[in-house]
């Protein structure tokens, strides 16, 4: 009996049976120099784990703020909150702009008013009363032991004046300022003038000839240290009464554009809700208009008339009084040297060409003639009755003064000193007369000039009051307004 091999199946049918396939073995593989290769590692069947993705950079705060802005943007709601912010943003923007700018203008046009406006006439008074008590103290050396109690009370008076002047230009003055300087220095000199033009006197009343050297010293002090000085200050303030000018006038572009560009979005915004909803009236976006439009009027309208008050205070005030306050000036020099001329005796001389002449004198023409100029010009700027008859009463003394002094000098060189000297500091007809007239009409002009501007430049920074607090309050409420009516536009999306 024929048995089938162990570990196979008779076919079916019969068939012969099928042998198993055996794959042969692969021989071991030569590596390079004929060295058996390596053997390969056994496969696991997995391969190793690929490394992670790199992490996306972190956007800024700003970049993911601009994101959410798209998304919003895409939405109705979401660019209605958009428009609200910016309008908000502008109006405040607007109140806060028109606030800061009119409240530096506010505070330049009072300190015009109160304080740089009157330092400067402090100023000039300062000079003023300085060079009148000079002449005030040649006019007594002069009279010698005749000095009239009026004369010596006069001295007395410009001296005091000046004093407190100073004190009171020293408490308006910036701590360590040039000003400040200027009026430690006057404070100095004053004191040292005083006891030069007191020795002068000592001397003259006793006959000596020295009292004239001292009062010719008291008179080179205040000539050249303390009239300079004054006149530095006058100067000073006088660039600092135009640098208030110049803060107070200038127009607040900044202010007016802004307030035209909210108001340009706020109708934009009002027409763009009406075409979308066909609603004619927006109360809280009209609110916000009407606010812009009350603060951009106020705007325009105040800083108008502060401007035009201002300007009309400096050309028929500030202009007067400085073209006034030269030519008193001129006229109290003018009248200084005309005395000195005879205190000095011909002693002082000056050279001019191939002429010489006495220094004095030489000067007192000088003076005249700025005077004459001063009282021209003052007469053009007169605006009215009130301000030119001054100024023509004090021309008329000028011309007479010239003639009495014409007279005076030529007695002086012909050797009459006491007719000389009657007719300069002599009672009626004297030049003396004719330089009281002509600074007591001066003083008239100075006056007038001086109501003119408190009147005009008062009406420029009352323009402005209020203006910054209401800018700042209207403004806050516009921009509430303007939240309210986009907020009333929004609720209609919940």
């Amino acid at each position: 009996m024929t048995q089938t091999p162990s570990g196979s199946a008779a076919s079916p049918g019969g068939a012969a049976p099928t042998m198993p396939a055996v794959t042969p073995a692969v021989p071991p593989q030569s590596g390079p120099g004929g060295a058996p290769a390596a053997p390969r590692p056994p496969s696991t069947g997995s391969r190793p784990p690929a490394p992670p993705p790199p992490e996306a950079p972190r956007r800024t705060a700003f970049a993911e703020g601009a994101v959410r802005l798209r998304e919003a943007a895409t939405t109705e709601p979401g660019r209605l909150r958009i428009i609200g912010a910016v309008l908000a943003t502008l109006v405040v923007a607007f109140g806060a702009v028109t606030a800061w700018q009119m409240t530096d203008r506010a505070a330049a046009a009072d300190a015009v008013l109160t304080s740089s406006q009157p330092l400067t006439s402090d100023a000039a008074d300062i000079y003023r009363s300085l060079a009148d008590a000079n002449t005030a103290a040649s006019s007594g050396f002069l009279a010698g032991g005749q000095e009239t109690a009026a004369s010596r009370d006069r001295y007395e008076k410009d001296i005091r004046t000046a004093a407190a002047k100073l004190v009171n230009a020293a408490a308006n003055s910036d701590p360590g300022s040039s000003s400040a300087a200027t009026i430690a220095e006057l404070n100095r000199l004053l004191p040292e003038y005083k006891g030069l033009v007191e020795r002068a006197r000592t001397y003259n009343r006793q006959g000596y000839p020295v009292g004239g050297a001292y009062l010719r010293y008291a008179n080179e002090k205040m000539q050249q240290e303390m009239l300079p000085a004054a006149e530095d200050l006058y100067k000073k303030e006088n660039q600092r009464l135009r640098a208030d000018y110049a803060d107070a006038t200038p127009y607040p572009w900044a202010a007016i554009a802004l307030g035209t560009v909210a108001l340009a979005a706020l109708a934009w915004t009002q027409r763009r809700t009406y075409l979308r909803t066909h609603r004619v009236l927006n109360h809280g976006l009209v609110a916000a208009t009407a606010a812009s439009a009350v603060v951009l009027l106020w705007l325009v309208a105040g800083h108008s008339l502060a401007r035009s008050g201002l300007n009309d205070s400096y050309d028929h005030g500030v202009r007067s009084l400085d073209v006034l306050h030269d030519a008193r000036i001129a006229s109290l020099r003018a009248r200084g040297n005309e005395n000195l001329t005879l205190v000095s005796r011909g002693a002082e001389t000056k050279k001019v060409g191939d002429q010489t002449y006495d220094a004095y004198d030489h000067d007192f023409e000088r003076d005249m003639a700025a005077l004459d100029k001063g009282l021209t010009r003052a007469g053009e700027l007169a605006d009215d009755s009130s301000g030119e008859k001054p100024v023509t009463a004090a021309v008329s003394n000028m011309t007479e003064w010239k003639k009495r002094h014409g007279a005076a000098r030529d007695q002086d060189e012909k050797g009459n000193y006491q007719e000389a000297l009657d007719l300069v500091i002599g009672g009626r007809g004297a030049t003396g007369e004719c330089f009281d007239g002509v600074d007591s009409s001066l003083a008239a002009a100075l006056a007038h000039e001086k109501a003119e501007f408190a009147e005009a430049a008062g009406g420029g920074r009352d323009a402005l009051k209020g203006l910054p607090e209401g800018a700042a309050g209207l403004a806050v409420l516009g921009a509430a307004g303007a939240v309210l009516g986009i907020g009333r536009r929004l609720s209609e999306y919940r």
